[in-house]
């Protein structure tokens, strides 16, 4: 065990360990009223860290960090194949697991437009209608295991077969926001949220895959305000991912 000194970019790690040990480990002794009393999620201001860059982001200049990095697929698409999983849940899996490791991808706003740290964000992914050439946007809510969310995917699937665009009315606050172009590979993807410029949470975006010599390589864009996150939180998303698909693929 390696002991250190506290340091300021520990700030938003211990908060969401805080306030997720509140609300798993001590579930069953208290009321959800009580859970909110003890920890409600909501950053202080005041005492974050990243409090007086969040407000100049919010405040004086809003803008939203864009990056597109070409993720390597070919064992992960190996893995899926010998396993019977469709390659879009199975990304959409892979991604919800990276961004709810972090929480400066779980930020959002609740319903008084108070800023929240929630516990976990649920993936809110466009499904595609071929044969109607419209989509319906769907959640189905994180599992830790792929074997799982992939069946819950399927599933839900089937079951919205008759829903388009957003006739789903039943979304959780606490979502982000993925889809996929599967069929062409880009080179850059940014998608702009016309609202106020504060929408914090992440959208993921993924093209076509392609062999390139010996590899297979698949676009990636990731949007985030850069509120809450900088170019280095940016990037370990990427980095993350690759590391998440790699060890999947290793459980062959």
């Amino acid at each position: 065990m390696l002991l250190r000194e506290y340091r300021p970019g520990d700030c938003r790690e211990m908060a969401a360990l805080f306030y997720d040990t509140v609300h798993t480990v001590n579930a069953r002794d208290y009321t959800p009223a009580q859970l909110d009393a003890w920890a409600d999620g909501q950053p202080d201001l005041d005492a974050w860290d990243r409090g007086p860059v969040f407000r100049h982001f919010i405040d004086d200049l809003r803008c939203v960090m864009s990056l597109t990095v070409d993720m390597e697929v070919s064992r992960f698409l190996d893995r899926l194949r010998s396993g019977g999983f469709s390659f879009y849940p199975a990304m959409i899996w892979a991604v919800s697991r990276v961004l709810n490791a972090h929480a400066e991808f779980r930020y959002g706003w609740d319903k008084r437009g108070r800023l929240v740290l929630w516990d976990r964000i649920e993936p809110y992914y466009a499904h595609f209608h071929p044969d109607r050439e419209t989509f319906v946007k769907l959640v189905t809510p994180l599992e830790a295991d792929l074997e799982t969310f992939h069946r819950r995917f399927l599933a839900d699937r089937q079951r919205y077969a008759a829903l388009d665009h957003f006739d789903l009315t039943d979304v959780p606050p606490n979502t982000f926001d993925v889809s996929c172009l599967p069929w062409v590979r880009y080179r850059s993807f940014d998608m702009h949220i016309f609202d106020s410029g504060t929408y914090l949470a992440p959208v993921v975006t993924w093209g076509k895959y392609e062999r390139e010599g010996a590899r297979t390589v698949l676009p990636v864009s990731l949007n985030i305000h850069h509120a809450v996150a900088d170019g280095f939180h940016l990037s370990r998303f990427f980095l993350e991912l690759q590391e998440l698909l790699d060890a999947t693929a290793e459980h062959s």
